[in-house]
């Protein structure tokens, strides 16, 4: 923990490479507005740290400074990892992405899903985008059993033809699929053979021992999508009535311990670019290898281009990752960048192009489903700053 004691003004605290001092300016100015609460920016290039910052509040009363290692609800972020893991099964040839996913989980084949494969629940075109009903989110604490409820499910659109975001099943799906060929839990994979060999902070499933140092997540502003209009059968209402989304969930000591791979891990930004660094450095970091060079050029095979039909914004998919697409023009618009964010503006940019890895975590949550208003501002600030590289 800091030795730095508390103030009554935010600090910004870390180091940078001085090519990057825009990006800890603007961190500067928005903690000094009050626009950002307590929050983490960290960046690596060709491996390498060159931005570790932080600062602000950890909590909403700002009595508790955001300390070197304060961990948060990272929220959709977590689905980069849980990606990883699974490409790294892809590159021991113990997962076939163009598999079906029953050839791992023969009781996923139930009610028309037994072509859907590995690369479709990866690019969220599987039909299988959430529970149906009646499901809540205590319900997703219990892996074994929302699994067993995708299980018997219907697709709801037909898969492969569009992306319908799998807001929070995404890591009960992919993550049985782990656990059917590991015979380790999503959690336990990722903490054995991702963060302990990286050194990187990140749990997906946290012990209680580390509960003192999460920084509650502050809800945003309420409803940013209207589903009122449309059909109770159409994927966008399906996904986000069961359960319902609510930050507030993210306090309980259940969701910290559950292994929620869409949704619910917990690290800061340092944590998620160390481990995403592995994407931009082809594969390997400090000696710790997880990736082939070609199996992180999969990431790259556009699976979906067009309206995804639970959030209602244009976006391209790849294996894992979203691709840039004129719908997002806050994420540059390069070759070889792949990328995903955390509801209330989470964010995390493979450049594998420029061996670049830009991550962002706070506590205050934005409107944004995808970046923020902040998010934006920091990745364009980091991206001016590299340049063509």
């Amino acid at each position: 923990m800091s030795d730095i004691a508390p103030t009554s003004k935010a600090v910004v605290h870390g180091d940078n490479d001085p090519r990057f001092d825009p990006v800890r300016e603007e961190f500067e100015r928005r903690l000094e507005s009050g626009e950002e609460l307590g929050a983490s920016i960290s960046a690596t290039i060709d491996g390498e740290p060159v931005i570790d910052l932080w600062g602000g509040w950890a909590d909403e009363a700002r009595s508790t400074e955001w300390e070197r290692d304060t961990i948060t609800n990272v929220w959709s972020t977590t689905k980069t990892v849980t990606a990883l893991a699974v490409l790294m099964l892809v590159d021991r040839g113990e997962v076939d992405l163009e598999a079906p996913v029953a050839r791992y989980w023969p009781e996923f084949a139930q009610n028309g899903k037994a072509d859907i494969t590995v690369a479709q629940v990866m690019s969220h075109t599987s039909g299988v985008s959430g529970w149906a009903p009646p499901f809540v989110t205590e319900d997703m604490f219990d892996h074994a059993r929302a699994a067993a409820a995708l299980a018997v499910q219907e697709p709801w659109w037909e898969p492969g033809t569009a992306s319908g975001y799998h807001l929070l099943n995404y890591g009960h799906l992919l993550g049985e699929i782990v656990r059917r060929v590991t015979g380790k839990s999503l959690g336990a994979f990722v903490r054995d053979e991702i963060a302990r060999p990286l050194g990187a902070d990140f749990h997906i499933g946290l012990a209680p021992s580390d509960a003192k140092r999460v920084s509650p997540v502050v809800p945003p502003p309420p409803a940013q999508l209207d589903l009122s209009q449309l059909p109770p059968e159409h994927p966008a209402v399906r996904t986000f009535v069961a359960p319902v989304l609510d930050a507030t969930a993210t306090w309980s000591d259940e969701w910290r311990r559950a292994e929620i791979g869409a949704a619910g891990g917990h690290g800061n930004a340092r944590s998620v670019a160390r481990i995403q660094s592995v994407i931009t450095n082809g594969g390997e970091v400090d000696g710790v290898r997880l990736l082939s060079p070609e199996t992180i050029e999969r990431i790259f095979e556009e699976r979906s281009n067009g309206l995804d039909l639970v959030l209602f914004q244009h976006l391209r998919f790849g294996i894992g990752y979203a691709l840039p697409s004129p719908g997002q023009p806050a994420i540059p618009q390069r070759d070889r960048l792949a990328y995903w964010g955390g509801w209330g503006g989470s964010l995390i940019v493979n450049d594998v192009g420029r061996g670049a890895t830009f991550a962002y975590v706070m506590n205050r949550m934005s409107a944004g489903i995808i970046g923020s208003p902040r998010s934006d501002a920091y990745l364009a600030a980091f991206d001016a700053a590299l340049g063509e590289g």
